[in-house]
């Protein structure tokens, strides 16, 4: 349905290639007015051309300008209906261990994108939200915040717990705002063939690079809304059955990442 969401307004973060400019195409699909916003100009204005959105520079960690970003969003298109907290980074495959020539500047700066990020953008929206009562974020989280290591395929110490900090906050977040009618999610999108991953090489497991666009779509419809807090997989998760099954997943606390101790 074009005309799903007519009149709402989405913000997408990292909108300008991969999973975000994806993402901003699916939500502008749906009817949305689509501002996507990032560091690289020329990406973001291609993007909001193909869409008819709001092309929007921004770096998500510094303070003003993420206030420029909201600002503009809400001066050209009107209050925002949905934040897309997309905007992420990872530390360099080839990045000596921490013990050796590692940049500790390069490994705060994960931080700063993938969690100070999100935290800033979604302090500058939610003033409005709150006060109107109404609203939804998304989080792009990512298994690296919480799955197993891998012998020999440790990778970087900053990525997986920037993710796990990211779906904590989300969290915590979410059970501060559910009493304000604002709904908030954080997902995996999977294992999506970006810059970002592309020296996994062919032989990986890839995620089809539609699922997390549909996701996010599926979630601004509200009606996913009795699970704001919960962690969704856009692959391995079947949003309608986890809708089903609402009330049961909260009571018992399930879709949440979680120490489960063995008691004999």
């Amino acid at each position: 349905m074009a005309d799903q969401f007519a009149g709402q307004v989405a913000l997408v973060t990292g909108g300008g290639r991969g999973i975000g400019a994806n993402i901003a195409r699916e939500l502008a699909e749906a009817g949305m007015r689509v501002a996507t916003a990032a560091r690289t100009r020329d990406q973001v204005e291609r993007v909001a051309e193909e869409i008819g959105g709001l092309a929007l520079e921004v770096d998500v960690s510094d303070e003003a300008s993420v206030r420029r970003m909201v600002e503009d969003t809400e001066r050209e298109l009107g209050a925002i209906d949905l934040l897309v907290n997309n905007a992420g980074i990872g530390v360099r495959p080839d990045a000596p261990p921490i013990w050796e020539d590692e940049d500790a500047g390069e490994w705060w700066r994960v931080f700063e994108v993938n969690v100070l990020g999100p935290y800033l953008c979604c302090r500058s929206v939610l003033r409005a939200m709150v006060a109107r009562g109404g609203g939804r974020i998304v989080n792009l989280g990512s298994g690296g915040g919480y799955l197993p290591l891998t012998p020999g395929k440790v990778g970087s110490t900053a990525y997986g717990p920037s993710k796990a900090a990211l779906h904590r906050f989300g969290e915590v977040l979410a059970g501060q705002l559910e009493p304000h009618g604002i709904a908030v999610f954080t997902i995996s999108p999977g294992l999506v063939r970006t810059s970002l991953t592309e020296a996994l090489g062919d032989d990986a497991p890839w995620t089809p690079p539609s699922l997390a666009p549909q996701l996010v779509r599926a979630l601004a419809s509200g009606r996913a809304d009795r699970l704001t807090g919960r962690y969704i997989h856009a692959e391995h998760d079947d949003l309608e059955d986890l809708i089903a099954r609402a009330d049961d997943i909260v009571e018992k606390d399930l879709s949440a990442i979680r120490l489960r101790r063995l008691i004999p």
